[in-house]
């Protein structure tokens, strides 16, 4: 019998994964009070639907499209009483433009605000109340 001993492999850690919950609050954390900025993808500025992007792809390992529009035609809708962290929210915001955000929990959701850049907002909100339109769920 020889006096070293093959080891056996280590037994793969389990490594927790971020509930979609935590995963946003820890986006927000990182991007809290970026800029919104039209076409943008930095914290130099950054738009509603790169945000999303970005989001989806830590959370969910997807790439998704770059525009409201393309994002839209993705995943099944949601009754909104039904929504669940990581839905995306869609609202009309003008006779042609669109927004989105990504819930988060309680009537709350996160997104790139042209006021505010990336915050967390309420849906009860009259303005964003007034513009909600549908809520997608991708996974």
């Amino acid at each position: 019998m020889s006096a070293i001993q093959a080891a056996e492999p280590a037994a793969p850690r389990s490594v927790p994964q971020l509930t979609h919950y935590q995963a946003l609050l820890a986006l927000h954390e990182e991007w809290r009070g970026v800029p919104y900025r039209f076409g943008g993808n930095s914290k130099r500025g950054i738009d509603c639907s790169a945000l999303v992007a970005l989001a989806l792809k830590d959370m969910l390992g997807k790439q998704l499209p770059r525009t409201v529009a393309e994002q839209r035609r993705l995943g099944k809708e949601v009754p909104r009483n039904e929504l669940q962290s990581g839905d995306l929210l869609f609202f009309k915001t003008g006779s042609s433009s669109r927004h989105v955000g990504i819930y988060l929990d309680k009537d709350r959701f996160l997104h790139a605000s042209t006021s505010k850049g990336v915050t967390v907002s309420s849906l009860l909100n009259p303005y964003w109340a007034a513009k909600y339109w549908v809520a997608k769920r991708l996974w």
